[in-house]
């Protein structure tokens, strides 16, 4: 790993990869795990709870005092009321469950409502994004930037399709319509962490998606920006977090992009 990690980074990273290697172990037997259901085509499962037990005891050894938002665990006050930990264990739960590898451990630390340090790992392929606030973005020992392109023609987007039991299905089709009509193409891989890293390291040029949780973007949206991306909410606002909505491009197609999800929402 490179030397460029900050002790707080080194301690993410080493959590992160702790729990990917229990998440890996698991996936080889996914057939075998003991699923619960927790709610429309939402599914918790052992592995997922393991994971965030294993992120949650190796932060507590180094910051004892920091609270977390856990998506299994709910909120921790900690006594150190201006830091805590935004934690996805395994993001990408249905992928996990039906044997496709794309799913990532996702940490954040938060820092008085702003995103200080974010991992994003996929256990599978050893694929980790790391950033720091001031710092930028990596990919393993690589500095990473958000893609280059400036026409909406020859961009590819990434978004979050609303499935069971979520909202927005009509909204949501006609800004498919809308974006498939203009862009290269569009892609759905079911895990909001990497859709931010991948839009960080320039292999998508934008990502939307609403109605997502805190945990499922949180250090994603780190990422982006030190990666010289623009990410906000659908009205342009810094509040991802509060609002679940983000849309996330380059400086150059930002505007477009734009102009072309409110194009739809007329049309709605």
């Amino acid at each position: 790993m490179s030397n460029r990690l900050s002790p707080i980074l080194t301690v993410m990273v080493n959590a992160a990869q702790k729990a990917g290697r229990a998440l890996r172990r698991d996936f080889g037997e996914v057939e075998n795990l003991q699923v619960l259901k927790k709610g429309p085509a939402d599914f918790v499962t052992k592995a997922d709870t393991k994971a965030e037990k294993i992120i949650v005891e190796e932060l507590q050894k180094v910051r004892p005092a920091y609270g977390f938002v856990l998506e299994e665990g709910g909120v921790v006050e900690g006594s150190d009321i201006s830091n805590r930990w935004i934690i996805d264990p395994l993001d990408g739960t249905t992928n996990f469950l039906h044997g496709i590898p794309h799913f990532a451990v996702s940490v954040a630390l938060e820092r008085d409502k702003r995103i200080e340090a974010a991992v994003v790992y996929n256990p599978i392929t050893d694929d980790l994004f790391y950033s720091e606030r001031g710092q930028g973005a990596f990919f393993r020992d690589s500095r990473l930037r958000v893609s280059g392109r400036s026409v909406i023609a020859e961009s590819i987007f990434a978004t979050g399709v609303p499935f069971l039991g979520i909202e927005g299905h009509d909204e949501f089709i006609e800004e498919l319509r809308v974006v498939m009509a203009k862009s290269a193409g569009i892609r759905r891989f079911g895990a909001a962490s990497l859709d931010l890293a991948f839009v960080a390291a320039g292999r998508y040029e934008g990502y939307w998606e609403r109605n997502i949780s805190s945990w499922d973007m949180a250090a994603g949206l780190l990422l982006v920006k030190e990666a010289g991306g623009i990410v906000t909410d659908f009205k342009g606002r810094d509040r991802m977090l509060e609002t679940g909505s983000v849309i996330a491009t380059n400086a150059s197609l930002d505007q477009d992009f734009r102009k072309l999800l409110k194009k739809a929402a007329k049309i709605t």
